[in-house]
């Protein structure tokens, strides 16, 4: 559920509030009891983490890391073709 945020225009009161998204928005401030509340617009900060998100599903290849250090092995240990050389005695 969503945090809302509201202010009384009447005493200056702020709080947060936890509500549904079909909630009606609240009218009365806690404080004064006046029916002079306003919601107010603000940022929502929330990371989604886990499986089943776009930041983990649809990057595609490996993990942070694993492509430099793969790379970094590669550069030092170069993979040794097999030989296709034949002798005259075959």
């Amino acid at each position: 559920m969503p945090i809302y945020e509201y202010q009384c225009a009447a005493c200056g009161h702020a709080f947060e509030a936890i509500q549904k998204m079909s909630d009606a928005p609240l009218l009365e401030c806690p404080v004064c009891a006046k029916a002079q509340l306003q919601k107010l617009v603000s940022a929502a900060g929330f990371r989604l983490k886990g499986g089943g998100w776009y930041e983990t599903d649809f990057k595609g290849g490996a993990k942070k890391g694993e492509k430099k250090e793969e790379k970094k092995e590669a550069a030092v240990t170069p993979a040794a073709a097999p030989s296709t050389k034949t002798t005259a005695s075959e």
